[in-house]
């Protein structure tokens, strides 16, 4: 059986729900995802010193050690079958040679801080953004974040190539070639260097879209240019495909330069569909 209340305290229950439970209310706790900036709206930047800079630095620091950290302890149940994998993948039927005693062990946890670092990276990616998206105009910011997904998946789509596909083809053109004279026996830490090399390379290769997309964006550059100066472009990406090839065999460098043309294609037709408008005018030839 209830109880009457007095009636002094019926006067105290609010009659209004506080403003963070109602809906269109700022400051409210919404569990909605968050809406991209608006170009028009005003830029306000908040002000802070140097120690409160240093302070939250330090902060997002410490919370991408942390992520790495929690990370790291799946790369150690994942180098072994990595390790494996890249075994088979460079053509090493004895295993890989080792130079220094302790090369075993130092290889293994190298893979291990590797693979962290790669499961780590969206939180690492988030924590740079968090830190540089308060300098940044409504525009800017906008911008950022409509084209940080596509920065991301061609990272990964690079990155994915050449562990996939470039390294192992590679390694298997160097291990068969002149077989009858030399005897196969690669140093693991020279194999993780070649993917490494290949695979980071590629990644940020894979953003040449991207970049021309934001130069066409910008009035940089026009996708007409981009046409008229494709016999250039093959030229500046065979060079860019030497560098990111470890090796110096012409087929390990068309390896890298062929994908490398098809994104500059890309990166065309991208410009000429979504950046007909851009930003700002282009400057008079």
């Amino acid at each position: 059986m209830g109880r009457s209340l007095p009636s002094s305290a019926l006067n105290t229950v609010p009659h209004r729900l506080p403003a963070t439970l109602k809906p269109g209310v700022p400051g409210r706790i919404s569990s909605r995802l968050p809406k991209l900036p608006d170009p028009n709206a005003p830029d306000v930047f908040e002000e802070m010193t140097l120690l409160e800079h240093m302070e939250e630095l330090r902060d997002r620091i410490i919370k991408s050690v942390i992520a790495i950290g929690l990370a790291f302890i799946a790369g150690i149940f994942l180098a072994g079958p990595l390790l494996k994998r890249l075994q088979i993948e460079a053509n090493a039927t004895t295993g890989f040679d080792v130079v220094s005693p302790t090369d075993p062990i130092t290889i293994y946890f190298k893979i291990a801080l590797y693979i962290a670092i790669g499961l780590a990276l969206p939180v690492l990616m988030w924590q740079l953004v968090g830190f540089l998206a308060p300098g940044l105009t409504q525009k800017e910011k906008r911008f950022l974040i409509l084209s940080l997904p596509f920065v991301v998946l061609l990272f990964v789509l690079g990155v994915a190539y050449g562990f996939f596909f470039a390294a192992p083809r590679a390694l298997q053109f160097l291990s068969n070639f002149m077989s009858d004279l030399y005897d196969w026996s690669p140093e693991g830490q020279e194999v993780i260097t070649f993917y490494l090399t290949l695979m980071v390379g590629l990644g940020l290769a894979f953003q040449l879209p991207v970049v021309m997309f934001i130069l066409a964006k910008l009035g940089a550059v026009s996708p007409q240019k981009m046409r008229s100066w494709r016999k250039f472009a093959v030229l500046v990406l065979l060079m860019l495909a030497a560098v990111i090839t470890p090796s110096t065999d012409p087929f390990n460098m068309m390896v890298v330069f062929v994908p490398l043309y098809l994104l500059y294609e890309t990166g065309i037709v991208v410009s000429r569909l979504f950046a007909q408008r851009p930003l700002e005018p282009a400057a008079p030839a």
